[in-house]
């Protein structure tokens, strides 16, 4: 299958084709791949964030290619052309799981007649992903990259507890309140995004969706001035409030009246080289097709207590694959979550190749500055590779 028949216009880089792949675990799943030609090539597989796109990769696909791999991106289950895009907010969750989603890669590896992958990466909700599937199945997923949003590892289950009071079944369960309570009353991100009506104030938001979400890249991207990151104390909700409102929004505005402001003039979108009108609008067609409720079941996974356990499951766990992580300097998804990127670096990840801020870059590191991002994955995979 053509990248015309799926994308309706012809933006993919020379040598990266589009097909479908059933996963054999309920999903098919539409990648992107590159390096295609050579059997026997190891793999490179490519994992996006929200609200992203195997396209996110388009700048990785044929470098890593022409380094000698076979490069994999998929949209992710319930993303772009991937099964479970039609999913309603009352519909099951147990598919969006990240163990499920594990599954998913692991089935999509499979089918593509591999025996393992030379590196999972991952950005942004695709970060946890990567590391879930690293922890679980090093004997298949060989090494690490995780972009833009640090593991801090497998849930805790604490020693020592037996006489103590319980405690809350989801840490941070107070969060929300706490941060409505503020004098200037806020809204945690995630728990926004679980909301029954996230999905429709971003795919019927009045600015449309090719606006809506240029300003959202945008907002999150080194080219924002405000962006101008530091790691936070503690999750208290005071601490928490000093996060951009796209990250802790205003109480009763949703995120397309969030970034609305924040909307580039046309001069700034005609010199944003890294994601220019006839990117954006993949992003903009894919979205405005399918909604947005197939990314956001991931959010709502993880602010629902009955998804946790499944990952308790493997408390002390660890990373025993190398690892490596990048970020954009400007990033404030590398610090969202307090004391994050400290225990992956100190306990999560023992073989913690490097952390590497890309300077300059905001959130969407990999598009920001491909060239850098692109250099950091050939270094990593050569020395993996030794």
């Amino acid at each position: 299958m053509n990248a015309d028949v799926l994308y309706g216009r012809s933006v993919l880089p020379a040598g990266v084709r589009s097909r479908l792949v059933d996963t054999n675990n309920g999903c098919t799943m539409h990648v992107l791949e590159a390096g295609f030609e050579q059997p026997g090539r190891p793999c490179v597989l490519l994992l996006h964030g929200f609200p992203e796109l195997a396209f996110s990769w388009r700048r990785q696909l044929p470098f890593l290619a022409a380094a000698g791999f076979h490069v994999v991106a998929p949209d992710q289950r319930g993303y772009g052309r991937s099964s479970g895009t039609d999913v309603a907010y009352d519909d099951d969750l147990l598919p969006y799981t990240l163990i499920n989603r594990v599954s998913d890669t692991l089935g999509l590896v499979n089918a593509l007649g591999h025996d393992s992958v030379a590196a999972v990466i991952g950005h942004d909700y695709g970060s946890p992903v990567a590391a879930w599937c690293a922890l679980l199945r090093p004997d298949v997923f060989r090494s690490v990259v995780l972009m833009s949003a640090a593991f801090p590892g497998a849930p805790d289950l604490p020693k020592g507890t037996a006489d103590q009071p319980a405690k809350a079944a989801l840490p941070l369960t107070g969060l929300p309140d706490a941060l409505a309570a503020l004098p200037r009353p806020r809204q945690h991100y995630r728990w926004y995004y679980s909301t029954r009506e996230a999905n429709a104030d971003m795919w019927h938001c009045p600015q449309g969706v090719q606006d809506f979400l240029r300003a959202y890249f945008h907002v999150k991207s080194g080219d924002w001035p405000a962006n101008e990151p530091f790691p936070l104390g503690s999750w208290d909700a005071t601490e928490m409030a000093k996060l951009p409102t796209y990250y802790v929004m205003d109480l009763g505005r949703d995120m397309a009246q969030t970034v609305a402001p924040q909307m580039p003039s046309a001069d700034q979108i005609a010199r944003c080289t890294w994601m220019t009108e006839e990117e954006m609008a993949v992003f903009a067609d894919e979205y405005g097709r399918t909604g947005f409720q197939g990314g956001l079941q991931g959010y709502r996974v993880g602010t629902d207590p009955r998804y946790l356990g499944e990952l308790r499951a493997f408390s002390g766990r660890t990373i025993d694959v190398p690892a490596m992580f990048v970020s954009g300097a400007r990033d404030w998804g590398t610090h969202q979550s307090p004391g994050a990127l400290e225990r992956m670096v100190g306990e999560a990840c023992p073989r913690m190749t490097g952390v590497h801020l890309v300077e300059g870059a905001g959130h969407w590191v990999q598009q920001e500055r491909a060239d850098e991002v692109n250099e950091l994955l050939a270094a990593f995979l050569r020395g993996t590779a030794s």
